[in-house]
């Protein structure tokens, strides 16, 4: 007799879809997130390992790319679930006005108060032109790996893929809030899980609730597109100690 593995789809031998029973769906999801987890906190050590070491562009740009191929990985064990939520069927003119105020709200809060907190704890803020100004065409990758990369592959991964798959085994609160601590552990900032958090906590809601990525992705993307530019602005302005309280 054949083995049907948990992530299967249809019969090897006559090509009719396996209908799996409850327990052997559970037991593959669970399986499936902790290899996620794992994968990610591995990726994100490393990542964070590397940039200590270094800051060239091309460790950054490889470990982007790595990044993304890890989640289109993941992605093609639940294509058809997660091409489900690329839709507009549950979303109206009011989500789409709070996902376009929402962000700009986070953006300046957590903006000001990482600035702050950063200020206070380390003595220091963070300029991530800074870190770009010896490449070439430094917005360029700084729009790359901030507003396009993040909006549309973490929440592919994380409220797309993780999520599916945590509500096979857990409820929607558990999943949510799940979703939104693996999504903060993973970005490896004492400072910023305090915001990524509840921030990820709101996305995963709004990814419940109308079963769609694409208000998160344009939260995600306004959000990160918004402290881009306030941090190219006091680039120019070169005003980096702007919080002296």
């Amino acid at each position: 007799k054949e083995t049907v593995l948990a992530f299967d789809k249809f019969c090897g031998h006559c090509g009719k879809k396996i209908t799996q029973p409850k327990e052997e769906r559970e037991k593959g999801s669970l399986q499936l997130v902790i290899i996620f987890y794992l994968t990610f906190l591995v990726y994100s050590i490393v990542s964070f390992v590397l940039f200590s070491e270094s800051d060239s562009l091309g460790v950054e740009i490889a470990l982007e790319a790595v990044f993304i191929m890890l989640t289109l990985l993941f992605t093609f064990f639940d294509v058809k679930r997660i091409y489900a939520l690329y839709n507009f069927r549950l979303v109206n003119w009011k989500n789409v006005l709070f996902s376009l105020v929402f962000p700009v709200f986070t953006a300046f809060v957590v903006y000001y108060a990482v600035e702050w907190l950063n200020l206070g704890l380390f003595e220091q803020t963070d300029n991530v032109f800074v870190e770009y100004a010896p490449y070439a065409n430094t917005v360029f990758w700084v729009l790359i790996f901030y507003t396009v990369i993040p909006p549309i592959f973490e929440e592919l991964a994380f409220r797309g893929f993780l999520f599916n798959q945590l509500s096979e085994i857990a409820s929607p609160q558990v999943t949510i809030l799940a979703t939104a601590f693996i999504f903060a552990l993973v970005h490896f900032s004492l400072v910023s899980i305090l915001w990524i958090f509840p921030f990820g906590i709101m996305l995963g809601y709004l990814r419940y609730k109308y079963k769609t990525l694409w208000l998160g992705m344009i939260i995600h993307f306004i959000h990160n597109f918004l402290v881009i530019a306030l941090d190219y602005y006091y680039y120019h302005q070169d005003e980096f100690q702007f919080l002296e309280f």
